[in-house]
């Protein structure tokens, strides 16, 4: 039997597949510990330069949490929650861009795997959704994604009704990047990881560091954080390469250094 999270180097992209289709590509525990385990091998490898997220089949991108599972085999479901929240916080401390494909439906915590990425590309007859209220549960962790990604009312009415969103609503609200049709969906994603590919990885990881610690301090405290950020990327070897090809125009040959 083939794993339940696939893991694959294709170029300088790391891709991540949850192979569960049967069950709507739904997390488990198990899956939560592969997850990072594979996220730090992707960071550790100077090869891979971003990752890309996403589900097996067309039945879903992610459909959340495999709470059957989890109750019919007597699991911690305080432990689950608690190992979810340690995996989003994972994502976001992600040096390298992640990018995610969404290729199916993206509900409850498959949310929260999505907004963890930087980058969202969906199919546009995806939809999106929150529907633990109809469970008598909410979307706590997933919330606080939800929360920083698209205005207050927006994310209240997701979470407090359970609707779901189409593609189309979600690319204007802000919950993902860009919405393309079915067909489309591997060329926009393959276009997307070959740009990021040819950034430098350094400038990407400060600059992602940089970018996520400023979100949530004041304005001008932010500014004064961000122009000492500038000036230590400015002093990278990655910099000054970049500066010398854009004058030579010529191609940048970025090291990482």
């Amino acid at each position: 039997m083939e794993p339940e999270l696939l893991y694959r180097i294709k170029g300088e992209t790391a891709w991540l597949t949850i192979n569960r289709e049967s069950r709507r590509n739904a997390i488990s525990r198990e899956m939560i510990a592969e997850i990072m385990n594979r996220l730090d091998e992707a960071e550790a490898d100077p090869a891979v330069h971003a990752l890309c997220f996403t589900g097996a089949g067309e039945k879903a991108f992610c459909s959340g949490a495999d709470l059957a599972s989890t109750l019919s085999a007597g699991g911690d479901i305080a432990a689950g929650a608690r190992h979810y929240a340690q995996l989003l916080k994972r994502i976001g401390r992600a040096g390298k861009p992640l990018v995610a494909r969404v290729n199916g439906p993206c509900l409850a915590g498959g949310m929260g795997l999505m907004l963890s990425c930087d980058i969202v590309i969906a199919r546009d007859d995806a939809t999106f959704g929150a529907p633990e209220v109809n469970v008598g549960i909410f979307p706590m962790m997933v919330g606080a994604l939800l929360y920083r990604h698209v205005g207050r009312k927006k994310a209240m009415e997701m979470v407090l009704t359970g609707r779901r969103v189409t593609a189309s609503e979600a690319e204007r609200i802000g919950l993902i990047t860009r919405a393309v049709p079915p067909e489309k969906l591997d060329e926009a994603v393959e276009e997307c990881l070959s740009g990021l590919a040819e950034k430098s990885p350094l400038g990407i990881a400060m600059g992602k560091r940089a970018f996520y610690k400023m979100a949530d301090l004041p304005f001008e405290e932010a500014l004064d954080y961000l122009s000492e950020q500038l000036i230590q990327v400015i002093a990278t070897q990655d910099a000054a390469e970049g500066i010398a090809a854009f004058l030579e125009k010529r191609k940048p040959v970025f090291k990482g250094r």
